[in-house]
This record gives C-alpha cells, sequence and structure tokens, in this order.
C-alpha cells in the first residue's frame, strides 16, 4: 500500500498578553487600548515624545514606553516582553512606508508572535500615495514569517469630530468634494475591536479585512443624520478644501496637506464605495452605525442651536 504523506504545520501561537500599541496616544490607536483591556491584555503604548505619556495613559495603557520609529535601535526597549504589535503609521508621513517596515523588522527581531496592522481600504489605489505606502508595510508582514492580520478600514467616523465644531457654529455640514457622492465609512471603535480579537484569538490569523460600517453614505445622507440627532437643520455644503482646511486642529505640513487634498480630489471623480459583510462577519453584530454615531456625539457635545 502506498502512503500518502500529510502536511503538517506548527500550532498558531499562544494569544498576546502584553501588547505594544504603537501611537496609543494618538486620536485612531487611542481606541485600541481598551478594547485590549477588555479582554484582560497588558496595554504597553509607544510614543515618541515622552510628553505624550499622560495622553496614552488617559487613553488606557498600562505602561508607556518612548521610542522612535525613525531610529529603530530604540525599538528594542520598547518591544521587550512583548508578545503583540498593534501598528498604525503615522497619517501621511512622507516616510510612512519604511517606518512601517522598521516596525515589523524591529517586532521580527524581538521575536514577537503576534502583529497587527492597520492599513487602509483599497491600498492597491496607487493614485493615491497614502494608499501606496501601505503596501511596503503589507509586503514586510507577509515575508516576516510572524502571526500577522492586516487590518484595511474604510474612511473613519471619528474624522467627523474635526467639522463638529462647524456644524455647531454654523448648521452646515461642508467638505470639499460635492454633497452627492457616497463615500464608505468605519467607526474606528470596531476597528479597535477587532485588533484585539485578532490579538487574543487565531480566527483572523493570516488574513486581509476590508472593515466598513457603511458602505457609502453622501454628505447629503450624513446632514440628515446630522439634523436628527441634533433636533434640528443641518444642510449639506461643499467647500473650498483650503478653507476647510483652515478649520481643522490639525499640525499638518504643506506635503501633508497636500496627499490629504489629494484623496478629496480622489472622492469627488470616483467616491469611495465598499461592503459591511466582513465587518459584522467578524464582530458577530452589525458594525456601529454612523446614525448611531451621531446621536452619540450630540449628546457629548451638544452643538449650539
Amino acid at each position: 500500500m502506498t502512503s500518502i504523506a500529510t502536511a503538517t504545520y506548527p500550532p498558531e501561537s499562544a494569544a498576546a498578553r502584553r501588547v505594544l500599541v504603537v501611537g496609543a496616544a494618538g486620536r485612531f490607536a487611542g481606541l485600541v487600548p481598551q478594547a485590549l483591556r477588555d479582554k484582560g491584555v497588558t496595554v504597553r503604548g509607544l510614543v515618541r515624545d515622552a510628553r505624550r505619556s499622560a495622553l496614552a495613559l488617559a487613553n488606557g495603557v498600562d505602561e508607556v514606553a518612548v521610542a522612535d520609529l525613525r531610529s529603530p535601535q530604540t525599538l528594542a526597549a520598547a518591544l521587550e516582553g512583548v508578545d503583540g504589535v498593534f501598528y498604525i503609521g503615522p497619517a501621511f508621513a512622507p516616510d510612512e512606508a519604511q517606518l512601517g517596515v522598521n516596525m515589523v523588522a524591529a517586532a521580527r527581531r524581538a521575536r514577537v508572535r503576534r502583529f497587527v496592522f492597520s492599513s487602509v481600504i483599497q491600498p492597491t489605489d496607487v493614485s493615491l500615495a497614502n494608499h501606496a505606502s501601505k503596501i511596503p508595510v503589507e509586503q514586510a508582514l507577509f515575508d516576516s514569517g510572524l502571526q500577522f492580520t492586516v487590518l484595511q478600514p474604510a474612511n473613519f467616523y471619528q474624522n467627523l469630530h474635526g467639522a463638529w465644531a462647524g456644524v455647531a457654529a454654523h448648521g452646515v455640514f461642508a467638505e470639499p468634494y460635492p454633497v452627492d457622492v457616497p463615500v464608505a465609512r468605519v467607526d474606528y471603535r470596531d476597528v479597535a475591536e477587532v485588533a484585539a480579537t485578532a490579538l487574543t484569538t487565531d480566527r483572523l490569523a493570516h488574513g486581509c479585512f476590508e472593515l466598513a460600517g457603511e458602505a457609502g453614505l453622501t454628505r447629503t445622507q450624513i446632514a440628515a443624520m446630522m439634523s436628527e440627532a441634533l433636533g434640528r437643520t443641518i444642510a449639506a455644503a461643499e467647500v473650498d478644501f483650503d478653507r476647510w482646511a483652515a478649520r481643522l486642529p490639525l499640525d499638518y505640513s504643506a506635503a501633508q496637506w497636500d496627499l490629504l487634498r489629494k484623496i478629496h480630489e480622489h472622492y469627488a471623480a470616483h467616491g469611495l464605495r465598499a461592503n459591511t459583510p466582513v465587518l459584522q462577519a467578524i464582530l458577530g453584530r452589525p458594525p456601529r452605525s454612523m446614525q448611531a454615531f451621531l446621536r452619540e456625539l450630540a449628546q457629548s457635545t451638544p452643538a449650539a442651536a
């Protein structure tokens, strides 16, 4: 009788118990520590500037490490005793790809078991530099031997925090592309929950997942939801990019603003469409809706009449 060899594979790695969250003082990665702590994980936050340690601690980290992605030798101490990494790159940094590759290489040297990368929806749309910059990081993960999970989220609901003051003051929701263009969006708290699942179970090992909570909402639709949440009429409008950017509390360089401008030009030409079943299947529940997010925002930061 001829025997047939059966391939055997090593078991998946154990759940991460101490995770390094890169950018834990930030607006988005700062939502990840609580999702991890809810699963019993000890969270170490990585910040580049020690003065941001208080922000990371306020976001729920247990401990803080100071290191610089541009100085890979500083990452060794930050990774000591860590068995998982959550990584999101600095928005629109000109060397974003190299910074991500540096983080993957450092995690590999430190023998980290699990690595979750918050990439971007449709990274192969190379007409957008901030999308294309994710590709070398994803490739580095594929080649690393680490147990990786790549998350590819749509536009974040939380980006609307920057517009809320304008909505409050003027009763107008304006962005620099036409009001009837659909853009897929997601609540980053859902992304954080998926990241925590990937770091503590094997369900999402070696997978890449596009994540959207809303397949594509126009600004007209969102303005109607704002109206319902606030109990007064909010109008949808289109605004010049420079006027729009001047209202945002973002300390960006000219190059970063230019990349953001190109994203909105792309939206104007093509929109951004996605679908929601992947996120719902991972969460085991419907994703958070834009309507629910806006109601929550209205309750926590009431807009003036």
